[in-house]
Order: C-alpha cells, then structure tokens, then sequence
C-alpha cells in the first residue's frame, strides 16, 4: 500500500505522516509550492512558506520518507486567487480555501499520487470517512474534535475522491496530535497553528487586491435602505455582507452592511433586521453522503465556517441549485459562502450562497 502525505510543515500533517506509516502505508511526503518571488520566503501565521517546507522536509526525513515540493504556483493563482480578487470586485465574499480544496488538494495532488504509483491521499484535516454498505456510498462526518472540524470546507468532494482519501486525524483531539508529535520528537510539535488565508497573512484582503491589481479601491457612497446617503466608504473590497465594525458611520444604534453595489459603487447599511435572513438560493449544488434528493428534506446549515448549524428545509430548484428556508432568520448569508448541510455530524452537500 503507498500513500501520498500533503505535509505543509506543521503538526497536523507531520503526525498524518507518522501515523499512516505506522498502519503499513509506504508513504511519500509532499509540499505544495503555491507561490513564487520574495513573498514564498516569508514565514507568517500562514502555511506554505519555504521555512514551512523546510520543515515538512525535515520531518519527512526523521522518518526516513521520500520527500518532493511539487510546484502548483500557476493553478493556485488561476483557480484560487485570481478567483478571489473577482469575487471581492464583485460584492460577493469568496471562500478561498475551499477553492484551494477543489481544485490543488484533492484534484491536483490526487493526481500527483496516482503519478507517483500511490491510490491513497492521506491529509491533516480534521474529518472522518466511512464506508456506508447498506447505501454503497462514502461517507463524510465532522471530526471528533469539534473545535477543529473541517468538514465545512470539504462538502464538495466527489464519491471517487473518497475512495481514496484518508483523514488520519478525525478522530483525535489537536491537544492528542500535540503530544504525539512530541512523541515522535518532531521539530514542529510546539509550532503554531496557521491562521488566516495563506496568501493574506496580514488579513489585509483589502490591501492584498490593491497591491495584486496595482490599483486602488474607488471610494463611493454608503447609502441607507432607502437611498439616503450616510457617508463614504473606501472601496467596496473592504466590505462583506454583515460587518458592522470598520464603517466609520456615527449613528445611535450600529449599522451593518445589507447589500454591495458594484455597478454604482454603492454600499448599503441597514438596521440589524436588514441582514437577517430566513432563506436563501445556492448554486453549484454537490450531493456527497446522499443522493440528490427528489424531495424536500430536512437538515441542519451552517452559512459560515464558524457558525453553528441551523434547521432548516432544503428543496431542489434546478439541476445544481436549491433553496434554503430555515426555521429561524438567520444573520448575514454572504454571497460567495458555503452553505453546508448536516444529518447531525453526517455531511449530506452543500453549495455556494447566490
């Protein structure tokens, strides 16, 4: 049996490693290379810096595990940052690491394990797989360890990339990774878990489009529900559905951003009622755990990473599309977002928030 590990230099996918070879996988460790010029060099709070790769070589390495950096900088750009930048210039809020997921994890890298005579892709997510015998299908499950559930940015995996994906680390809880990565003596257990988008390590989204586009957001005007004007925004990239802080508006009760213009560059600020929903569209529907559904059905949706899930009544409005009506409005659904549905820690689909 030989696995292919994507090792990003921290602790999830070093112990992912370890632990793929202990269950007999002749494993081969690999890095993905998703940037080029002076800011690959950059160690950050983010991933897939070259000291990140230096560390998963290095690790790879105490174990005795061929080690290679693949290089996907111009798939990266295409499909998930240059797909970033639109989405922002359009008013909508993209979800890059789900793209990330699609299109390098488990599409380019599936590919790079079967060149590489492997059938098994193992990763450092936190997620469970199973085998369903009475449907016949795979299954995806939220991990044990709720506070680290990735489940959310995986609906849209295939039935086929399943069948050969392994999430070693489902089942564990991150401070039990800590401490078998202190076990196995790696160089990286202590290290800090990546935060925020790997390309973004500022979180300065805003500035990181100005700066990609060489080009400065235009200011425009922030207008009420009713097209009173309130004030001067500063660009409509520094904005996303729901947010509250950062809108410079005087006013004796808070403001939240309702709706994005880009047509007239407008920005629209509502009460809190404005952005609370009880429904809503999605496209690009993936069905993963089940089958399409011929009829209405009912689940549990989270609309944001971090959001719990919500009941709700879920109906097909078209080949790939569905609407959403949830038991209790909603704060916030953003274009662009996941919506994800759940059979309690079963991931039935999802799709993205028109």
């Amino acid at each position: 049996m030989k696995a292919l590990i994507a090792m990003s230099g921290g602790v999830d996918s070093s112990v992912t490693a370890a632990l793929m070879m202990e269950k007999g996988y002749d494993c081969i460790g690999v890095n993905m290379r998703l940037f080029s010029g002076p800011e690959a060099a950059v160690t950050t709070r983010s991933c897939c810096s070259i000291a990140d790769a230096l560390d998963a070589r290095t690790v790879a390495e105490s174990m005795g595990m061929p080690f290679y950096v693949l290089h996907f900088v111009e798939e990266f750009h295409k499909s998930v940052i240059d797909k970033f930048v639109r989405a922002y210039r359009a008013g909508i809020t993209p979800n890059p690491c789900i793209d990330c997921n699609r299109y390098l994890k488990f599409d380019a890298l599936l590919t790079a394990a079967k060149e590489h005579g492997c059938d098994t892709l193992a990763t450092g997510h936190y997620a469970r797989v199973s085998f369903n015998e009475e449907s016949g299908r795979f299954e995806l499950f939220k991990a044990r360890d709720l506070s680290r559930d990735q489940s959310y940015v995986l609906y849209m995996l295939t039935q086929e990339q399943l069948s050969h994906i392994r999430f070693p680390l489902g089942d564990l809880h991150k401070k039990e990774v800590r401490a078998l990565a202190a076990e196995y003596g790696f160089i990286n257990a202590e290290k800090k878990d990546s935060q925020d988008i790997c390309f973004v390590p500022d979180g300065d989204h805003a500035r990181f489009i100005e700066d990609y586009l060489q080009q400065k957001a235009l200011p425009g005007p922030f207008v009420d529900t009713e097209g009173h004007v309130l004030g001067t925004h500063r660009g409509i990239i520094r904005y996303t559905i729901g947010q509250r802080k950062g809108l410079g508006i005087a006013s004796d009760a808070p403001y939240y951003v309702s709706e994005i213009r880009p047509q007239t560059n407008e920005v629209v600020l509502g009460r809190k009622e404005a952005v609370m929903k009880d429904r809503l569209a999605a496209e690009g529907v993936c069905w993963l755990s089940i089958e399409r559904p011929k009829d209405s059905l009912r689940a549990k949706a989270k609309i944001r990473y971090r959001y719990p899930d919500a009941p709700c009544t879920v109906t097909m409005t078209g080949e790939d599309r569905m609407e959403v009506v949830f038991d209790e409005k909603q704060s916030a659904p953003a274009a662009g977002q996941a919506v994800v549905l759940y059979d309690g820690d079963r991931v039935l689909g999802g799709g993205t928030i028109l």
